[in-house]
């Protein structure tokens, strides 16, 4: 394959990223809160905030396309075990990647905080392009609203997503058999794509990783539908964060829609996270690898 074809297998297998970030702020207020140095021990991150990490799950899928390679509505000769649906969706994530060469987009990212000290909400309209293999430029559109938040969330956001383009940082979050255990739960039939539903479970429960379900497409073995939780909590300030991404068909790939994120903190107060994806345009791709093998018979 090469060192180019390892490299882009190794950014397929996942279909989110996550990414160093390094916080400096110390004040026990919303600031903290949202840009603090909460310490972490691994090797890829330091001053891990609560925020930040949610933010990292939320970005599951914007890198890795999803692609369209089949027919859809068309039920599988039989449903798949666990083993042969994940197999089938990292095979499919690498003819993707190969395919995929240049989009763009917009996004609406909004974020409403209450809670202690007070009342915080922004909205950011960016327009974003990425470029085969490891790049994405952010334009910022508009913004409104706090400043604390739109400097220190969303364009942190924004920087943490560039950086979860490198095949190190993606390594040790891939969603493949190396980081997670998978479950099957379900098989949905439905007239608009049937999906496979898999509980996740990650092998170490690190605050890079998560837990939750995955809806994968049964033509496409494509991500449609991600809902959990991060594996361990990011930080003694959140009780708790929720997670649910959600991802379409753009012509001949599925890319993300909508992110949805919640977060309970400690002292009384409540974060919401939106980002909406909108206006893609595919501008480069490689016609699809057609493969014509029986579904369960890929290793």
């Amino acid at each position: 394959m090469g060192a180019e074809g390892d490299r882009l297998s190794k950014n397929a297998q996942s279909t989110g990223n996550f990414a160093g970030i390094r916080g400096k702020e110390k004040l026990i207020n919303i600031e903290h809160f949202w840009s603090g140095s909460w310490p972490y021990s691994g090797p890829m991150m330091k001053g891990v905030t609560p925020l930040r990490v949610t933010l990292l799950l939320l970005c599951l899928g914007s890198c890795a396309p999803l692609g369209a390679q089949a027919q859809r509505g068309t039920a599988p000769p039989a449903v798949l075990t666990a083993d042969e649906v994940i197999s089938n969706l990292v095979r499919r994530n690498l003819d993707r990647a190969r395919a995929l060469r240049a989009y763009e987009g917009n996004r609406i990212y909004r974020l409403e905080y209450r809670g202690f000290p007070g009342f915080r909400t922004a909205e950011m309209v960016v327009e974003v392009r990425y470029d085969s293999p490891a790049t994405k430029q952010f334009t910022v559109r508009s913004e409104s609203g706090s400043k604390l938040v739109i400097e220190r969330v969303f364009k942190k956001l924004m920087e943490a997503e560039r950086e979860a383009l490198n095949e190190e940082n993606q390594s040790h979050v891939a969603l493949n058999n190396d980081n997670y255990t998978f479950v099957l739960q379900g098989y949905e039939p439905a007239a608009g794509g049937s999906m496979y539903v898999l509980s996740v479970e990650p092998r170490v429960k690190t605050k890079l990783l998560f837990r939750g379900k995955i809806w994968v497409d049964a033509d496409d073995f494509a991500v449609a539908r991600i809902e959990g939780e991060p594996a361990k909590n990011p930080s003694f300030w959140t009780k708790e964060s929720k997670i649910e991404l959600v991802y379409g068909r753009v012509g001949d790939f599925w890319l993300p829609i909508s992110n949805r994120s919640s977060s309970a903190v400690r002292l009384g107060g409540h974060a919401s996270l939106t980002i909406d994806y909108r206006d893609y345009r595919i501008l480069s791709a490689a016609p699809l690898i057609r493969r014509n093998e029986s579904i369960a018979e890929y290793p």
